[in-house]
């Protein structure tokens, strides 16, 4: 399932402090195991995709926000306040094409959004296990593909 979440008021709180980000994703992964098919951590917001098979999107993504937000409040010293808007997107991967648009779009947001020329700039995403493993050429995301147009929750 394809999950993106935002912050309250858009505030830049994920990739500034990232290692609880990462943090929070392992310890939700513990009490609810779930594969990270594919992400994008950004200032206010992420994407992913996860294979979760004994998890509701609800349950899980109340699970990452709580964990993140507690690690966030003690370093920040802040007791009590929200750190994510109320609500979530997900989308239920359909196919093979849907998988593959959904982890182009993940990839490509850092560029959508003028944070970087190319996807493969931003540090705090999957796309750079994909090249790795030669599913995008170096080049890849330096246009925004034409088939990434659509709802993906943000």
């Amino acid at each position: 399932m394809f999950l993106t979440n935002v912050t309250l008021d858009r505030k830049p709180l994920l990739a500034k402090h990232i290692d609880l980000f990462r943090e929070a994703i392992e310890s939700t992964q513990q009490r609810s195991p779930f594969e990270a098919i594919a992400w994008v951590i950004l200032p206010d917001h992420f994407h992913m995709i996860v294979l979760a098979e004994r998890e509701n999107p609800s349950a899980l993504m109340c699970r990452l926000k709580l964990s993140y937000s507690t690690r966030l409040r003690g370093r920040i010293g802040m007791v009590s306040g929200r750190i994510w808007q109320y609500r979530f997107w997900d989308h239920i991967i359909r196919d093979q094409n849907d998988m593959n648009r959904h982890i182009d779009y993940i990839h490509y947001n850092p560029v959508k959004h003028g944070l970087v020329r190319s996807p493969f700039d931003w540090p705090h995403s999957s796309i750079h296990d994909y090249l790795q493993r030669g599913y995008y050429a170096p080049d890849w995301g330096v246009r925004e593909p034409e088939y990434l147009s659509g709802e993906f929750g943000e």
